[in-house]
């Protein structure tokens, strides 16, 4: 599945009736089974971009449009948070069976389902667990599976891994992308994190600070599959410091804007 964002501009009004606006003209496209990386300063649109790629949010102008057959009944977008999104009273299998039961299907189709991911996301002996007795990268495992187990065209990921410590996330971004390598869903991941979006990505789309307009396009020159070595790789870090070097002003200009 192909997503186009064609010339997207969102405003909001704040309290005192004021427009404010999060994006700006912005246009993309991700290519089927890609893995797309949007980054950019604090508050520079992209999550607002990623709800908008979701059908969450409505853009002001322009719009996203997806291409490529979609099978009856198959869901086009998943989205996994940052934050959990867990039911806390719900075991890990009814966690990943919540989106298939909306969805209709049958009990047992959906216990088969949720079993299938249990396992493709290394969770299994944790199905009768409750959120509150898993660590915080089981848990976002279990929102990945939950967003798998409905088999979207495309899945978006908004910061998944910002609230895991430093050697949890780099664990968990290496087994998204085993998953990714076994499934090869269209990924649009939203990170504020160079080194994760260089690392993971095909290519990282660089935002400007608010309202967010595409500064560039960076391809990433890693062959696949990703490993730990590359992290020290010439063309990793040719990639991060291009990538610093577009949004460093940004970022300090935010910054400024912030505290103002």
């Amino acid at each position: 599945m192909r997503v186009v964002v064609d010339r997207v501009s969102k405003t909001y009004t704040d309290r005192l009736g004021h427009g404010v606006a999060a994006l700006d003209d912005v246009s993309l496209a991700v290519g089927s089974e890609e893995f797309l990386a949007l980054l950019g300063p604090s508050g520079c649109g992209k999550s607002t971009l990623l709800n908008i790629v979701a059908g969450l949010t409505a853009p002001s102008a322009g719009g996203v449009y997806l291409e490529g057959g979609l099978a009856p009944g198959r869901a086009a977008t998943a989205m996994v948070f940052q934050e959990f999104a867990l039911f806390p009273w719900r075991t890990v299998q009814a966690n990943i069976e919540f989106g298939l039961e909306e969805a209709g299907l049958g009990a047992a189709a959906r216990a088969a389902r949720a079993r299938e991911h249990v396992q493709l996301t290394g969770l299994a002996g944790f199905e009768g667990k409750y959120p509150h007795q898993l660590s915080g990268g089981m848990r976002q495992r279990v929102g990945i599976a939950r967003a798998l187990a409905v088999d979207p065209a495309v899945l978006l990921m908004d910061e998944p891994f910002s609230a895991l410590d430093a050697q949890t996330r780099q664990l968990m971004q290496e087994e998204l992308l085993a998953i990714w390598e076994r499934t090869r869903k269209t990924i649009v991941y939203v990170t504020h994190n160079i080194q994760e979006a260089v690392f993971m990505a095909d290519r990282v789309v660089v935002l400007s600070r608010r309202p967010g307009r595409v500064l560039a396009t960076i391809p990433i020159a890693l062959g696949r599959p990703r490993t730990e070595a590359m992290l020290g790789a010439p063309a990793f870090a040719a990639a991060a410091d291009r990538i610093w070097s577009l949004i460093r002003s940004q970022a300090q200009a935010a910054l400024r804007e912030g505290m103002a």
